[in-house]
């Protein structure tokens, strides 16, 4: 990795006053080879660079979508100045950052992806005026373009302000220049939290903790139900994940001889190939980690004989994530023990997807789930029944754990600030996506239950859009039932 000459990334607020005409001076890294820079290198780097304007530019596919979502903001509060920051970099360890994410609430409104931006949405007499506030391209004259660690011959080429009105149907300006108009602005002001300090620092004496959470919630349940354009997105990111589990059984051998990490490797080249990334940490869960519901280290054995828990989801460029969980007999086969906890849980799980139908409870998926856990429970004498009682008190919780499902979107829980009466305790509607995800853990240590059982843990994960009439089971690509996994393993390694 090249040193750089200027390592600290520049900050979009600085020089808001006339960034054009303010050159910031040339940061020298401690222990940089150069001392500097010359008059006459500096003066030779301003030019003899061609024009690589972008003039034929097409506008983003959800563009419509993307503007259909900032109308419906306008409408729940007119006469609002409203701000909605991408976010900035942060830092890994001294001079490297995290590869940037965009807040969901800026890429979900405009389809932009790229740090220090912000949409801000200023009130008319007729609803308000959207802007995008995006860094330009890199500067030539004052060299920032090849002397600061964010410049274009550092990390890649900006579009222009030009170039990024035609992608995102939005007016461009410069960024520089918002902090200071922000802290000169009038009027109600509300704008989205915990992305962009340095715009939040330009609001303080004009927005309070409550209506900007206002803001939040409205944004989160705006997701609640897809568009064709998200629906369409998922699939394509169950798609590729039902690719990556297929790559995984393939090196199933590979895996034993090395260990979890491998399962890891394995998934994470498909997702970076076909998608942006990993939608969330993969879970490749071998033996006992099955048992571990977020488990992420991915360090231990992989053996013949145990089971794979593979929780993991391929994101698309656009941000929306798959999240689909198998659990596979390393070997191909699942023993006795194992194909009896594994199908309890494909039962729980049918009458989990079989309750997802518009007008239906939200809850209604979790509650047939658990039903179906809890009676399986009682039948084997490992809780005392009766199973009204079983639920009543919450028994079955200790080998199921955590809740049946989760709404699915940009996030891998999407919509997570909505009001509970919106959400958990809310009704189902054709366009929403949730997981159906019921699981039984026996943990290893577990002395209230037969010594065979302990070490295994089991879940099964399903990506479910609620349609018109019922729904439809996004990642039923990918065989649940214990017969046909078995299959289908058989198939992959021959």
């Amino acid at each position: 990795m090249a040193e750089e000459l200027n390592p600290a990334v520049s900050d979009p607020a600085a020089d808001a006053a006339d960034p054009e005409e303010t050159e910031e001076p040339v940061k020298q890294r401690k222990n940089g080879l150069y001392p500097g820079v010359s008059d006459e290198l500096a003066e030779n780097m301003k030019s003899g660079w061609a024009d690589t304007e972008l003039r034929d530019l097409e506008p983003i596919p959800q563009a419509a979508e993307t503007a259909a979502r900032r109308a419906a903001l306008s409408a729940r509060f007119p006469g609002e100045r409203l701000v909605i920051p991408s976010g900035n970099l942060k830092t890994r360890s001294n001079d490297t950052e995290y590869a940037f994410r965009s807040s969901v609430e800026y890429a979900y409104l405009t389809g932009n992806q790229t740090e220090d931006g912000v949409l801000v949405l200023e009130p008319t007499a007729d609803g308000h005026q959207a802007t995008i506030y995006l860094l330009p391209r890199s500067d030539r004259e004052n060299g920032e373009f090849w002397l600061n660690g964010q410049g274009e011959l550092w990390v890649g080429r900006r579009h222009s302000l030009t170039e990024a009105e035609k992608l995102y149907g939005i007016p461009a300006s410069d960024v520089r220049k918002l902090p200071d108009a922000l802290r000169e602005a009038t009027g109600p002001v509300r704008v989205v939290r915990g992305y962009d300090a340095g715009i939040e620092a330009a609001l303080t004496d004009k927005v309070t903790a409550e209506r900007d959470e206002e803001l939040r919630v409205f944004l989160s349940e705006a997701r609640l139900v897809k568009d064709d354009f998200e629906i369409g997105e998922l699939q394509k990111a169950v798609d590729s994940t039902v690719r990556g589990f297929e790559d995984v059984v393939k090196v199933l051998d590979k895996a034993e001889a090395t260990s979890e990490r491998y399962i890891e490797g394995t998934f994470f080249l498909r997702a970076r190939v076909e998608g942006n990334d990993v939608g969330y940490g993969s879970i490749c869960a071998a033996g006992p980690h099955a048992c571990t519901l977020h488990w992420v280290r991915n360090d231990g054995p992989v053996r013949s004989g145990d089971l794979l828990l593979l929780d993991a989801g391929v994101e698309t460029h656009t941000y929306y994530t798959a999240d689909v969980t198998r659990t596979l007999p390393i070997n191909g086969r699942y023993s006795e023990l194992q194909k009896k906890i594994y199908d309890a849980v494909y039962e729980a799980q049918e009458a989990g997807i079989a309750a997802v139908k518009p007008g239906a409870k939200y809850r209604d998926f979790h509650d047939a789930s658990q039903r179906v856990l809890a009676e399986r429970l009682v039948e084997w004498g490992l809780v005392e029944g009766p199973v009204e009682r079983v639920l009543e008190l919450g028994l079955q919780r200790r080998w199921t754990l955590h809740g049946t499902g989760h709404m699915l979107g940009m996030d891998v829980h999407d919509c997570a600030a909505a009001r509970v009466e919106s959400y958990v305790d809310g009704t189902l509607e054709p366009g929403m996506v949730l997981t159906v995800e019921p699981g039984l853990y026996f943990q290893a240590d577990d002395l209230t239950v037969p010594e065979e059982y302990r070490g295994i843990g089991v879940r099964i994960e399903d990506d479910i859009l609620v349609t018109d009439d019922g729904n439809r089971n996004l990642s039923a690509g990918l065989p649940r039932r214990s017969d046909e996994v078995e299959e289908w393993m058989a198939a992959l390694k021959d």
